[in-house]
C-alpha cells in the first residue's frame, strides 16, 4: 500500500533533515504502516533524485548549523534577567551577540503603565471602535489565515468581555488590528517613555503594535524577520523561545510558522525537535524581552493582557532583518 501524499512528503522532509532512518520507520509503524513496509518505504524515499541531490547540500547546511546548536548548548546559557542596562550594553551583549534577555526595568517611569491599564483604556478610549480578532478557537489557520476573525467593537465592550469573559483564545487584539494606526487611540502615543539608543525617536509606520487580550491567548510557534522589543504592560505572558540556528529542527513549512506545540510537542510526527533547545520565561508588567530576529517564540497569556512592541531599533547601520523564502 502505498504511502499518502502528505506522509510521503513528510518522510522526505524529514530525511532531507537528517533524521535518523529508523526513528521514521517507528514513526510510520506508529501511524498504522506494517513494520516491513515501513522499511521498505523509508528506503524507497531515500532513493528518489530529489531527496538524494537535496540531500548532500541540505546536510552540509544542517551540518554546520547543529555546530552552532552544540556550542550553544555547551554555553548552557539562560535566558538572563537584568537591570540598569545601557543601551551601549544591551547592543554589546544581546542585539549584536544574538542572544535573548529580559530587561526587568525597562517600562520604569512610563505613564502607560498606569494609563494603558484595562480600566483607564476602558474609560479614556471607550468610545473608539477598534477591529479585534474573534472566533480563533473555532479555526486552527487563525494565525496563519487572520481575515477571517476580523471584527469590529467598541474598546470598552472588548475590555469589559476580557475582564469577565474567563481564559480563552477566542478574542484578541492583536498587532494585525493596526490599533496604534488610527487617529482616536495617537494620544495612547504620548505615554511612551524609550531610553536614547533603543528604539528610534522618531516612531517608523508599522513599528509599534499594541497586544491586548484575556488569559488563554495563545500565538503559535513563529519568528519574526525583525528583532522585537516585547514590552508588557499589563499582566503576564509565558514564552517558548527556540534559537535561530535551530530552525531545521523545527519543521518549518509556512512563511515564519512552525507547526509545533514547543509546550507539549508531538515527537512522534516531529522527531527532530527532541533535539531543540527551548528556553522558558515568564514576562510580567514593566519587564522588557528583547527577542532577537529569527528567534523562535510562541506565547501564552496568563491574565488579561496588555503588551507593546517596538520593532525598529536604533541601531548602528540598520536593524538586521530576515528574508523569507516561500
Amino acid at each position: 500500500m502505498a504511502l499518502s501524499p502528505s506522509w510521503d512528503a513528510w518522510l522526505s522532509e524529514n530525511l532531507l533533515r537528517g533524521v535518523p532512518e529508523e526513528a521514521l520507520a517507528r514513526a510510520l509503524v506508529a501511524g498504522g504502516v506494517a513494520p516491513e513496509e515501513a522499511r521498505s518505504e523509508v528506503a524507497r524515499a531515500r532513493r528518489h533524485p530529489a531527496v538524494a541531490a537535496g540531500g548532500s547540500r541540505g546536510a552540509e547546511v544542517v551540518s554546520l548549523l547543529d555546530v552552532r546548536a552544540a556550542l550553544h548548548a555547551q554555553s548552557r546559557r539562560t535566558v538572563e534577567r537584568r537591570r540598569g542596562v545601557s543601551a551601549e550594553e544591551f547592543q554589546a551583549h544581546y542585539y549584536r551577540a544574538h542572544r535573548p534577555v529580559v530587561l526587568e526595568d525597562f517600562l520604569e517611569g512610563w505613564p502607560l503603565m498606569e494609563r494603558w491599564r484595562p480600566e483607564a483604556l476602558a474609560r479614556d478610549y471607550g468610545d473608539v471602535e477598534v477591529e479585534v480578532m474573534a472566533g480563533r478557537e473555532a479555526r486552527a489557520d487563525h494565525d496563519t489565515s487572520p481575515d477571517a476573525c476580523r471584527t469590529v467593537m467598541r474598546l470598552a465592550d472588548f475590555l469589559h468581555r476580557l475582564e469577565h469573559g474567563g481564559p480563552t483564545n477566542d478574542l484578541y487584539l492583536t498587532a494585525r488590528n493596526f490599533a496604534l494606526e488610527r487617529p482616536e487611540l495617537r494620544g495612547l502615543l504620548g505615554d511612551l517613555r524609550p531610553a536614547p539608543g533603543f528604539v528610534y525617536p522618531k516612531r517608523q509606520h508599522g513599528s509599534l503594535k499594541l497586544w491586548v487580550g484575556p488569559a488563554g491567548t495563545h500565538t503559535a510557534l513563529h519568528h519574526d524577520v525583525d528583532s522585537v522589543l516585547f514590552c508588557q504592560v499589563h499582566g503576564r505572558k509565558r514564552f517558548w523561545l527556540v534559537p535561530s540556528f535551530e530552525t531545521p529542527r523545527l519543521y518549518n513549512r509556512e512563511h515564519v510558522w512552525s507547526p509545533v506545540d514547543a509546550a507539549a510537542p508531538d515527537l512522534e510526527r516531529f522527531p527532530d525537535f527532541a533535539r531543540a533547545h527551548v528556553h522558558e520565561v515568564v514576562v510580567g508588567p514593566g519587564e522588557m524581552l528583547f527577542i532577537p530576529v529569527g528567534w523562535w517564540h510562541q506565547v501564552l497569556a496568563l491574565d488579561v493582557s496588555v503588551s507593546l512592541t517596538f520593532q525598529s531599533l536604533e541601531v548602528p547601520g540598520g536593524n538586521a532583518r530576515w528574508h523569507t523564502f516561500g
